[in-house]
């Protein structure tokens, strides 16, 4: 029996859903793609911004060009388990993350948050990470309610160079 749907194989992203690319669910900082970002080299890493406590990376998955992370550089999962500075550091960058990329792109608006667990939709639940995503009018068009794709103009490399050089205080 067929359901007469068309089929947008992607082989290559099983990596990301089976958790090989990320070292999968890490309770352990080694394992943690979070945590190797900021030792090894910013543009590599897609890192926009450090901070004290806290830094700004690329979503290596984005839904839109410019969708980021801020997190904390300490391997932590639950919200309230962050220090009050940790927590304010966060807030500060996210604050010029949206500036940034609003300076840069000008977006529509944006979506903020947070999945803290599994459960939440948190791929890498076990290092709290905050999305900033740019949203514009229509940027989720026919072919994501279709084929369920989702086209990104702009290669990663290019949004981090944009972003770097604009990055607002």
């Amino acid at each position: 029996m067929t359901d007469r749907l068309s089929r947008l194989w992607t082989p290559h992203r099983m990596a990301y859903v089976t958790g090989e690319e990320t070292g999968g669910e890490q309770t352990q900082p080694d394992g943690c793609p979070f945590c190797r970002i900021p030792v090894g080299d910013d543009e590599t890493g897609l890192m926009l911004r450090r901070g004290d406590l806290a830094y700004v990376v690329l979503n290596l998955h984005p839904y839109n060009p410019g969708h980021l992370m801020v997190l904390p550089y300490r391997h932590v999962a639950a919200y309230e388990d962050m220090t009050a500075a940790e927590c304010a550091e966060i807030a500060a960058l996210t604050q010029q993350a949206l500036r940034t990329v609003q300076a840069v792109s000008h977006p529509h608006a944006f979506n903020v948050g947070l999945n803290l667990g599994g459960v939440a939709g948190g791929s890498l639940a076990d290092h709290l990470h905050q999305h900033v995503v740019p949203r514009w009018s229509g940027d989720t068009n026919f072919i994501t309610v279709v084929a369920g794709v989702k086209v990104i103009p702009q290669l990663l490399a290019d949004t981090r160079a944009l972003l770097v050089e604009a990055w607002v205080a």
